[in-house]
């Protein structure tokens, strides 16, 4: 059984928490020591590969807390992205038998306690930073995710010899599951691997990703963002459907008031269109926050982690919706169309009647 001589996992919780955070003034108003999120190339890779903008990271002392029979690092990490997502970041250190790592996994999946207290610091964040902030509302929805990076292994790390020899208790760990899992399982939850040079190895799951790697920040940093690109993907989805749902609700309405008539449906198709603008904008600033054309092996991790947490089916799946709601924009603005043409006649076919009826008066 490998021993880990050095490492960390990384236990993330993101949330929607605005609908857009000012960075710069963000950064101006925050007491604790901060710094501008960039990816750290150890490969080669251009200038135009960064965070577009780079998110802030805050660091807070805490007091360690106790998961399990571990302890995490007496600090806390929050990200905050400029459309109005925040990620908590909790480090626990690890050494030790490789085994170990499934009690950490299993005393992570679904931790109230670290599920409170992430919960608990976005919030007070959002809170602390004030007009910086624009729409504040932290939302029910949170995505966690767990990231297993270990630096070095004692004896020294053989990524074939330690695949084929650990790889039912990987699947395990990343699956957070304590009995055997069946080889199709297994076969599944190791698909999706990765490898740069010839002594490291990344292991992306739905619910973990193992990462065996010195230098392995920018796989990492990766890994953090997907996280949190799904879930505003489900955040979006969601917003979507309750949209979808207001709009259909103002499509089905009938009502011939004269109120309704002369300004009504101005005030339906503002709403309308603001839930269109409002989803789009958070669709576009989360898919062109992070550039990857640069370089050609995260990009190629950066697929494989779109495949795992399933993202295109998820931007198919709003994509559609978008169109369905520009569908119903139009269908309410032809209904407020033929509706004022209709009084429009009605109203010529009275002033009509009246000047006939003021000449026989006469």
């Amino acid at each position: 059984m490998p021993v880990i001589q050095s490492g960390l996992c990384y236990a993330i919780f993101a949330y929607d928490a605005a609908r857009s955070i000012d960075l710069d003034a963000a950064e101006r108003r925050i007491l604790e020591s901060t710094q501008r999120d960039t990816i750290k190339h150890r490969r080669r890779a251009p200038s135009y590969f960064e965070y577009q903008p780079p998110p802030l990271r805050v660091t807070q002392e805490t007091e360690a807390l106790k998961i399990g029979k571990f302890f995490a690092r007496p600090s806390v990490d929050l990200v905050v992205y400029d459309f109005g997502a925040v990620a908590v970041i909790y480090a626990v250190p690890l050494e030790g038998e490789f085994a170990n790592l499934l009690d950490l996994s299993t005393e992570l999946y679904d931790n109230e306690l670290l599920l409170a207290d992430s919960r608990r610091r976005a919030g007070e964040l959002v809170n602390d930073l004030g007009n910086a902030v624009a729409q504040a509302s932290l939302a029910p929805v949170v995505e966690d995710y767990v990231i297993f990076h270990i630096d070095s292994f004692n004896p020294s790390f053989d990524p074939g010899r330690f695949y084929s020899e650990n790889g039912s208790l990987i699947a395990q760990i990343l699956r957070a599951e304590t009995q055997r899992l069946s080889d199709q399982e297994l076969e599944d939850a190791l698909s999706a691997r990765i490898a740069y040079g010839v002594d490291d190895i990344t292991i992306v799951d739905w619910n973990a990703a193992l990462l065996v790697d010195r230098e392995g920040d920018d796989v990492r940093a990766v890994l953090e963002f997907a996280n949190v690109e799904l879930l505003e993907m489900r955040y979006l989805d969601q917003k979507l459907d309750r949209a979808l749902d207001a709009a259909y609700e103002t499509l089905s309405k009938r009502s011939w008031s004269l109120p309704r008539l002369a300004g009504y449906y101005g005030a339906d198709l503002r709403r309308v269109a603001e839930l269109q603008v409002d989803n789009a904008i958070l669709f576009e600033g989360v898919n062109n926050t992070l550039k990857l054309l640069g370089d050609q092996y995260l990009a190629r991790l950066y697929r494989l982690v779109n495949r795992r947490f399933h993202l295109d089916e998820w931007d198919a799946s709003i994509l559609r919706k978008l169109e369905t709601l520009e569908s119903i924009y139009e269908k309410i603005s032809d209904q407020a169309t033929n509706r004022r043409m209709e009084i429009l006649e009605w109203v010529i076919i009275i002033l009509i009647a009246f000047s006939i009826a003021l000449e026989f008066i006469r």
